[in-house]
């Protein structure tokens, strides 16, 4: 009887080969597509086809999106987390992918999971180890089983299924596409070269001469902290997502070139774009930045930078991290109001708050007026910097009369 495994199928270079290879090593293999966005309902039927011809014993399809905003994007913009102030990881889909994945293990009474991970990304680290704080399943990786005894795997991966008559896309050929409701990023060919990257590069975000004339104004509405609203209409998050990805991306906002250090100590070069994200991120911190207190703001970096270390290099499942998330949480109760984003095209700004909790004083206004006296600031002046005073007179001997 055949061993069942399921495997997290994208219907990329990778993982197409990964279904060939383990059909041929007499597995019965369950390809699971997990919809994280970004992707069209002809191309999941597609992807279900595709598996089916290869060889896949049965195709499963899940739809994750809302479970991305809800345990991803909602603390992702509370945070403002940018791995090295960049990278507003976008590959924290594949958490919830694992999960799906080992959902389908568990029915199908299975400890097999298979997934189509390199040795030497991040990602291997983040499937990985969702899977082994999920419980006791086994792991098959054959694209890192490959870097074993092949040099130039992609090339022999393509080699491989040509000659078993098997189509790669032609765009996969040259870069390595991952796509969800998140973004998209982009590696391979020029970009791995640290070169220009091609015009074929670009995906969702508008090249210069394809932006429109009009500048774009747009509203995004939260409450407590949770995006609600585009333009004062209510939508739900993932259609607050999509709407922002498109708008956003026809004037060229979102797109970035991002070299990172891998876990395992290699310099990983892509192209990302992330035009909702951009949008979220911007508006959400104007908002916040107006309405908590100074503290709260600058403790919020510390707390920013770590949840986003745990979730970049695959511990989403340490239990430090909901710590983390319950004071994020506890921080945006009076996260409320609209911002507007303004764009000509190219950048983005904050360009107006509206919030019942700015944090303002009527009769005080920076530079122009203010309720304390002359003689109020020079004492303040003299008593807060009366330490760094004092050590600068130590040391410069006025205080050493010996």
């Amino acid at each position: 009887m055949k061993q069942k495994v399921v495997l997290a199928f994208s219907g990329g270079l990778d993982t197409t080969y990964c279904l060939f290879d383990l059909v041929n090593k007499g597995y019965e293999v369950h390809s699971v597509f997990v919809n994280a966005g970004g992707i069209s309902d002809e191309e999941i039927y597609s992807l279900e086809k595709r598996a089916m011809q290869l060889g896949a014993y049965q195709h499963h399809t899940y739809d994750i999106k809302q479970d991305i905003w809800n345990d991803f994007v909602t603390p992702l913009i509370w945070s403002h987390a940018r791995m090295n102030n960049e990278y507003p990881l976008l590959c924290s889909d594949r958490y919830m992918i694992v999960k799906k994945c080992l959902q389908l293990c568990n029915e199908m009474n299975t400890k097999l999971f298979a997934h189509g991970c390199t040795a030497m990304g991040n990602d291997q680290f983040r499937f990985d180890q969702t899977v082994k704080s999920s419980g006791d399943y086994e792991i098959l990786a054959p694209i890192r089983d490959l870097q074993s005894h092949v040099s130039a795997v992609r090339e022999y991966e393509i080699e491989v299924l040509s000659k078993a008559g098997i189509e790669v896309i032609g765009q996969h050929k040259v870069y390595s596409i991952n796509e969800n409701m998140l973004g998209v990023t982009i590696s391979g060919g020029k970009i791995d070269a640290f070169q220009q990257p091609d015009v074929s590069s670009y995906l969702w975000v508008k090249q210069r001469k394809h932006w429109p004339q009009k500048p774009l104004s747009i509203k995004i509405g939260f409450d407590k902290g949770h995006a609600v609203s585009v333009d004062g209409k209510q939508l739900k998050g993932v259609d607050i997502i999509d709407k922002l990805n498109k708008k956003l991306g026809d004037y060229g906002i979102g797109r970035h070139i991002y070299t990172g250090d891998v876990s395992i100590g290699l310099k990983g070069r892509i192209v990302f774009e992330c035009p909702a994200i951009d949008g979220l991120l911007t508006a959400h911190q104007a908002l916040q930045d107006s309405v908590n207190s100074k503290f709260q703001n600058q403790f919020n970096h510390i707390v920013s930078a770590r949840w986003g270390e745990l979730v970049y290099n695959g511990y989403f499942h340490d239990p430090h991290k909901n710590d983390i998330e319950a004071y994020l949480k506890s921080s945006q109760s009076h996260v409320t109001g609209e911002v507007t984003l303004f764009s000509e095209g190219g950048n983005l700004t904050a360009s107006a708050i509206d919030s019942d909790f700015i944090v303002l004083d009527n009769d005080s206004v920076y530079a122009q007026s203010a309720t304390w006296s002359p003689a109020d600031a020079l004492g303040f002046i003299k008593l807060a910097g009366q330490a760094t005073t004092l050590v600068n007179k130590v040391r410069r001997g006025q205080y050493n009369d010996k």
